[in-house]
């Protein structure tokens, strides 16, 4: 006999654990553990904005909540005759009127649309409506011309929608990491105590699904003790990745049980290892390289390469293994690979000589980093 899903909410309501990272198959009932989280931390949350279970939780409450849920706030309106002028319309409510309002007023449009661009398309630009009501999407074209409006596709669409999140949960983040209340921009999230984030984005790509949960990794390390995360996907590539990037003691699996109930089982060491994911990394950036796809969000898993392999080897810098000129190499990595939320200033895209910085560094990897020089039809 197992657990109901509220007991094993309560377990994780419970933990120390800053981070708790947790896989589940499909159908397994994640989303509903997270449904049951919301309410059991949250309980009032149904009597806030539209009455529904599936909005996050506003401003002054103690969980920020990202499911697939969320995306169902923002929707196209399919009324318009031959999708004449396509726009995503925003449902409005107590989460959305705050959160995009607050956004605006902590001057965070730009970083919306930084962010999604990073995981999607770089020339794919969103527009909010003064009102804050819609979004329409442009594309720019090499000429310095815009196309008209487009209806993007489903996996972009999760993409804007996290980029929004993810923007919202970096501020309450940087809020929280300020000891001083009265220093604080904003007192929306002096109460937070738990994020939840149940499969993000699950449609991108696996090239960008990498970069999605290293930027998540990044800004969960930097938080303050205090704020607790819990995370839950079927993702595979995602759950690996998450889970040497934060250095995670142990995992946790969720299985159903014949009888209905569940069960919540740690998963420790190699058994969270099953996807040798700096080997994947690897092929991506040779792949680009081969067809000539460079890309900025290659020199993130550039330099991520070049982490995994410094700490493998037990160097105290991954900047150690950077030949030559080591300095000049590494602001030309860093300047790719920054994301301050301080900054909307765009990068230009890479430069043929910068292409040829990534082939460089990478050929160097390999050949001075004996244990990964294998054929590409013996790795899998």
């Amino acid at each position: 006999m197992g657990k109901t899903l509220r007991e094993i909410a309560e377990q994780l309501r419970d933990s120390e654990k800053k981070v708790q990272l947790i896989y589940a198959f499909n159908g397994t009932g994640k989303t509903r553990l997270s449904r049951e989280f919301k309410r059991l931390v949250a309980p009032k949350v149904d009597d806030v904005g539209d009455g529904s279970d599936t909005s996050p939780i506003p401003s002054c409450g103690k969980i920020l909540y990202y499911s697939a849920f969320t995306e169902d706030l923002f929707y196209w309106d399919n009324d318009l005759a031959l999708d004449a002028n396509p726009r995503m319309r925003i449902q409005p409510n107590s989460f959305t009127d705050w959160l995009l309002l607050l956004l605006r007023e902590l001057g965070q449009d730009g970083n919306i649309v930084t962010h999604f661009q990073r995981y999607s398309n770089e020339k794919l630009t969103p527009h909010f409506s003064e009102d804050l009501a819609e979004v329409t999407f442009s594309l720019e074209r090499g000429d310095d011309a815009v196309s008209g409006n487009l209806k993007i596709s489903q996996s972009e669409e999760s993409s804007f929608v996290w980029s929004i999140f993810y923007t919202l949960m970096d501020q309450a983040i940087l809020m929280h990491n300020q000891a001083e209340v009265e220093d604080r921009e904003t007192r929306e999230f002096d109460h937070l105590e738990y994020v939840f984030i149940d499969d993000p984005v699950s449609s991108l790509d696996e090239n960008h699904l990498i970069e999605l949960a290293v930027d998540l990794a990044e800004i969960l390390r930097n938080s303050r003790p205090g704020l607790k995360f819990v995370i839950t996907t079927h993702n595979s590539l995602f759950y690996n990745v998450l889970y040497n990037e934060l250095g995670v003691k142990c995992g946790h699996l969720l299985e159903r049980l014949a009888d209905g109930t569940f069960e919540l089982f740690d998963s420790r060491g190699d058994s969270n290892r099953g996807f040798s994911y700096h080997l994947h990394i690897k092929k991506i950036i040779e792949q680009a390289i081969a067809e000539d796809k460079i890309e900025r969000y290659h020199f993130t898993l550039l330099r991520n390469l070049y982490e995994k392999t410094a700490s493998f080897l037990g160097y105290q810098k991954w900047s150690d293994l950077l030949p030559g000129d080591r300095q000049a190499y590494l602001n030309r990595i860093i300047q790719f690979t920054s994301h301050s939320t301080l900054s909307n200033e765009a990068v230009a895209d890479p430069s043929p000589q910068e292409k040829q910085t990534v082939r460089f560094l990478l050929d160097n990897l390999v050949n001075t980093c004996g244990y990964w020089r294998q054929k590409d039809d013996q790795n899998g």
